[in-house]
């Protein structure tokens, strides 16, 4: 009889995880399914393949669903990414020079889609449920295409937003996001999103 009792509180262990994983994926679908919009403060820290953290940088961001958000950079230097919709436009303020990729090349499987891209990221990517630590329900995301910068990406959520994410590179360096509130959604003005060329800016297009 103790046998029995004990297989039983194992077997309920074994089922507790099974479902909170399954719902970790539901949870990243929720997000990119209903969050048009939305706009959050961040601080991003870099580690080497040591552990070592090596830097750190801050700034806010603010998207609309597909492909058009601003990141920006304040600290330790600033800098400012823009999604218009067709063109990233990558404007580095020490160096006064502006870089502009097509947003399709840009995004493909880059950590980005899955915050800006379309809600398709089933082309994308392949998604694993991971144990949830703590309150954060949490998956890993492997992109397809081996090519990109990232080998695979951890995200951490709680109630269909995403807290945190973290970017594993194949040196073994890794970029740790930490994530404020988010608002969603959020009412942009319609130039929200369009990039003027500032003037005496270098313009390097790819």
């Amino acid at each position: 009889m103790r046998l029995d009792s004990f297989r039983l509180i194992t077997l309920i262990f074994l089922l507790i995880p099974v479902q909170a994983l399954g719902g970790a994926i539901e949870e990243l679908q929720n997000f990119v399914n209903q969050s048009d919009s939305g706009q959050s403060t961040f601080v991003q820290r870099v580690y080497d393949s040591t552990g070592a953290l090596v830097q750190e940088s801050s700034g806010d961001l603010k998207f609309s669903r597909p492909g058009k958000f601003k990141w920006h950079y304040f600290e330790p230097y600033e800098q400012l990414l823009v999604g218009d919709g067709e063109f990233l436009w990558v404007y580095d303020l020490d160096l006064m020079q502006v870089t502009r990729v097509s947003l399709d090349r840009a995004l493909g499987s880059s950590p980005a889609a899955l915050l800006y891209g379309s809600e398709d990221i089933d082309s994308y990517f392949g998604l694993e449920a991971l144990k949830p630590q703590g309150n954060l329900v949490r998956v890993r995301v492997i992109p397809y295409e081996e090519s990109g910068l990232f080998e695979r990406i951890e995200i951490g959520l709680i109630a269909s937003v995403v807290r945190n994410m973290t970017l594993y590179d194949y040196f073994g360096q890794k970029t740790v996001i930490e994530f404020g509130q988010f608002s969603i959604p959020s009412n942009f003005n319609d130039d929200e999103f369009d990039f003027e060329m500032p003037e005496n800016a270098d313009l390097v297009t790819q």
